[in-house]
């Protein structure tokens, strides 16, 4: 892609990132270059922890922060201020030297030393709770025997280039690791650990990339050589014209070393989620334990996915030295529980696992897709594996498109929906000089994701808890709701009434946002937590009671909003839960406690939100907005 082409880009999330005086905010661009994150697997949730610090002393900043589902690993998000600048010119937007992106991780790196420290904890005000609780933890025997990886994201509007030739061409910056050495107490004794500092920039490269691929991940590139100091030992089982395998034995710290390094990206095809030690998980872990020497003779090992390999000789002898497209199929709670096993403590320098190594060379990402679920389908024994990680190919949402493409609403306007995250910015690109008349029939308040579209749907329900935690947990809930595939159960009939229903929670949902508000002027900063909280209260005392009245969706799809009424009464709901979240919760950590479900069991039942759904003001916005 031409450089010209990336600034294309660069003003749609300026444009979207406005407030109402036309002043681009931090915490909207944050908001908007998340999902694409999301689709190229980088991060497990577009819920992140807004935690805005600048001082104007120091040279220090963050933006936002969030720990993996995992708990080992945690990602800090920082915005470069200067991209957002609208009178800069594009020639100052391209970055071809790596200092210049080194000058702004510095602010981070500088952070997370002083943080270590103890050095931050005078000097943040009390009205920063959310920083001071992460420096707190970083500051903690706990938190620094949690994290293992650091990843810091930069987020810039800028183009990474090559000035090298006549012409200025895009390109990646490799960034070396780096890392922390610090020391905490554990049960009396003194600890000594490295935690790794990971680098990456997100840039307008990256966006464009993200948008191009139509909803397929960005390739995994695993370089054993560089990144673990590794060659592989390999034996060919197969050479044919688009496939080549590959049989190894790898080293348990091997296996280690990329679970630190790349978390549940190395999982992305693999359906199964890590589910702590229980099950096939604890047997893996007493095998580790009492029988190390053994584990490959009882463990089925791991099934490897990729799209090229580096494969050297030397005497006579195989190496694989890197893979593109990297992929476990088969063995992602082998590989999970490997890791863990050695962060409690467990020896695993003897333990060695087979591994199958499959290169399907030249084909495309359906035909990818095809191979990876046979794989997993037909060598997978030990659990049952889902469809579910087909995504945006569902039948389902396919049936939504069609719908969302045709209907008109009550006041004359259409919904976009995406089923990939960048198919709408892509339409507007290949639409030339129509691309401005797409904008204004679909503007981004009538365009939903399918991320998004999980969100929305299943925050009307029962599992509040689980829509906080977003991305991938929530769609495979939401895919399970609409197309189940157990128990005889009938997928739900998309239909028309469907979309009008689903446009309705769409709407509330998203109104509900603009109520609760962001940055100082906002309710709170839990937002991402109270508003399907909100919704799942209202649900269970109107769709979900006995009463037999349902909420008249219909009406909020007949006028696309609500009255000044309801506006009010949802203001109140969600101040009263900002309020309920924090005095219900058993951690400081709000925003993650809230993903429990011991939180949503506590607040539902609370003799509080009782109080309130049996008001006179509640039954008065039921008597109006129920049937």
């Amino acid at each position: 892609m031409e450089v010209n082409e990336l600034f294309k880009y660069r003003q749609d999330i300026l444009d979207a990132s406005k407030d109402d005086d036309e002043f681009i905010r931090q915490e909207p661009v944050l908001a908007e270059l998340l999902p694409y994150m999301l689709d190229a697997k980088l991060v497990d949730s577009e819920d992140v922890t807004p935690s805005y610090f600048a001082p104007g002393y120091d040279n220090l900043k963050i933006n936002a922060y969030t720990v993996n589902d995992s708990k080992e690993r945690l990602q800090i998000f920082i915005i470069n201020d200067d991209s957002l600048d609208e009178s800069v010119d594009e020639e100052d937007l391209c970055i071809s030297l790596k200092a210049d992106y080194e000058k702004q991780f510095k602010k981070v790196t500088k952070f997370l030393n002083l943080s270590i420290k103890g050095d931050l904890n005078n000097k943040v005000q009390d009205s920063d709770g959310v920083v001071k609780s992460l420096i707190a933890k970083l500051n903690s025997s706990d938190g620094i025997n949690q994290f293992d990886v650091i990843e810091v994201f930069l987020l810039t509007l800028t183009a990474t280039v090559s000035n090298r030739g006549e012409s200025i061409q895009p390109r990646k910056i490799h960034f070396d690791d780096d890392s922390l050495k610090v020391k905490y107490e554990k049960n009396n004794e003194t600890i000594k650990k490295e935690i790794l500092i990971l680098r990456k920039v997100i840039d307008l490269n990256f966006l464009a990339n993200v948008i191009e691929s139509r909803g397929n991940r960005e390739p995994l590139t695993i370089n054993f050589s560089r990144d673990l100091n590794k060659k592989i030992e390999v034996i060919q089982a197969a050479d044919e014209k688009n496939f080549e395998s590959y049989l190894c034995v790898l080293d348990a710290e091997i296996i280690a070393g990329l679970y630190k390094r790349y978390s549940s990206r190395l999982l992305e095809k693999n359906v199964r989620s890590f589910l702590q030690f229980k099950g096939v998980n604890r047997g893996i872990k007493e095998t580790i334990r009492d029988r190390p020497e053994q584990f490959i003779a009882f463990n089925n090992g791991l099934t490897v996915t990729a799209t090229s390999a580096t494969i050297t000789s030397y005497k006579k002898t195989l190496f694989l030295d890197s893979l593109t497209d990297f992929q476990i199929v088969n063995g992602g709670q082998t590989t999970a529980s490997i890791y863990f096993s050695q962060k409690e403590g467990l020896d695993i320098s003897k333990v060695k696992v087979m591994a199958k190594i499959n290169i399907a060379k030249d084909v495309n990402e359906s035909d990818l897709d095809e191979l990876i679920s046979n794989i997993s389908k037909f060598s997978n024994t030990q659990s049952r594996v889902s469809n579910v990680d087909l995504r945006s190919k569902s039948p389902q949402l396919r049936k939504l498109k069609t719908i969302s493409d045709s209907v008109i609403t009550p006041c004359g306007s259409k919904w976009f929906f995406e089923r990939a995250k960048g198919e709408f910015l892509t339409k507007v690109r290949h639409a030339g000089s129509n691309g401005n008349r797409l904008k204004n029939e679909f503007p981004k308040d009538r365009r939903f994701t399918n991320m998004e579209l999980a969100k929305y749907y299943s925050a009307w329900g029962t599992s509040p808890h689980l829509v906080k935690k977003g991305g991938e947990k929530i769609f495979r809930h939401f895919i399970e709701v609409i197309d189940p595939e157990e128990n005889g159960e009938k997928a739900i009939n998309i239909d028309r009434f469907f979309y009008e229903k689903l446009i309705a929670k769409v709407i509330l949902f998203r109104q509900m946002e603009k109520i609760y508000g962001q940055g100082k002027n906002s309710l709170g900063q839990l937002r991402a937590a109270v508003i399907p909280y909100v919704l799942s209260v209202l649900y269970i005392y109107t769709d979900a009671s006995p009463s037999g009245k349902n909420f008249n969706l219909d009406k909020v799809w007949k006028e696309e909003g609500f009255e000044q009424d309801l506006y009010e009464y949802l203001k109140v709901l969600m101040l009263l839960m900002n309020d309920l979240i924090k005095k219900y919760s058993t951690s400081e950590d709000y925003n993650e406690y809230s993903k429990k479900v011991e939180l949503w069991d506590s607040i539902k039942n609370c003799k509080e939100v009782k109080n309130m759904m049996t008001s006179e003001f509640t039954l008065s916005i039921f008597k109006k907005y129920t049937i």
